[in-house]
């Protein structure tokens, strides 16, 4: 497991609510769609950053999204450089963050397997 450095996680946050921002307010791609972004990792020399994401709908609005934010990267990363006051802006690299869909499908197993276990007590 990674160290964590104090000053990584707190550029991560801050490329983190002006990613949020950005994505919502600036880029006009109708390919993306309701996008969260959940994390941001940014590496200690800060030259890469892996941003992980979220989007309402199926696989294709998925592939959609991760397609345009992709080739939208180097209009944020300038925008990220306006915006923040740090020396260098980390390359970006999108993430499509699978841990809601796997959580939501371990909840459904807890709940399918208590409700078989409530039909077998009676």
């Amino acid at each position: 497991m990674p160290r964590d450095f104090p000053r990584t996680r707190r550029i991560g946050e801050q490329m983190q609510r002006e990613l949020s921002t950005l994505i919502r307010t600036e880029v006009k791609d109708p390919r993306v769609g309701m996008v969260t972004i959940s994390a941001v990792e940014v590496t200690r020399d800060l030259a890469h950053a892996k941003v992980f994401f979220t989007v309402l709908g199926d696989a294709d609005a998925r592939r959609d999204s991760q397609a345009a934010l992709t080739s939208a990267a180097g209009f944020l990363r300038h925008e990220l450089g306006q915006r923040m006051l740090t020396r260098t802006v980390p390359q970006l690299r999108f993430v499509y963050d699978e841990s809601i869909e796997h959580g939501s499908r371990l909840s459904a197993l807890i709940d399918k397997a208590v409700a078989s276990d409530e039909r077998e007590e009676d």
